[in-house]
């Protein structure tokens, strides 16, 4: 048998604690879960479920990312762009790109959407109304944010 170091942990590890802590989380992570998707089914909005697909979906924070930055009602963020449309209808035009292909970003991990609609959704970074709405994604088709306008790459500073 070889021989092991005690490691000195300040205050001591309680495994007994740590893992009721583990499910505590866990039961936690899973409740948050279920109300988010609880959240998001009361939204009046056919085809929802195509935003929760495994290759391209929203979360929670993303939305509430969105809405804080790029949403016209919530004032933070004035030099950025701003979608004027309501929410239930942003949301449709967010299920409606999974059907979009998606392309890489050079220099980044992320893929871009670029959605052209047949109405003013908002304005861009130049304060133009404009009718494109961009979705960034990650790798596996998590949204990260979208926006009205398309996309500035920001160049090397």
């Amino acid at each position: 048998m070889e021989n092991t170091t005690q490691l000195h942990n300040f205050p001591p590890f309680n495994e007994a604690e740590w893992i009721r802590l583990i499910f505590l989380l866990s039961d936690t992570q899973q409740w948050m879960n279920q109300m988010i998707l609880n959240a998001f089914f009361q939204v009046p909005l056919k085809d929802r479920k195509k935003l929760f697909r495994k290759s391209y979906y929203i979360t929670v924070t993303a939305l509430a990312h969105m809405l804080e930055r790029h949403y016209y009602t919530i004032p933070r963020h004035p030099a950025a762009s701003k979608f004027t449309v309501p929410l239930i209808e942003l949301l449709s035009y967010l299920r409606d790109a999974s059907t979009e292909p998606a392309s890489p970003i050079p220099g980044t991990l992320q893929f871009k959407r670029t959605l052209t609609l047949d109405k003013t959704i908002g304005i861009d970074l130049d304060h133009v109304p404009t009718c494109l709405l961009t979705i960034l994604t990650d790798a596996g088709g998590r949204i990260i944010t979208a926006f009205p306008g398309s996309y500035k790459s920001i160049p090397n500073l």
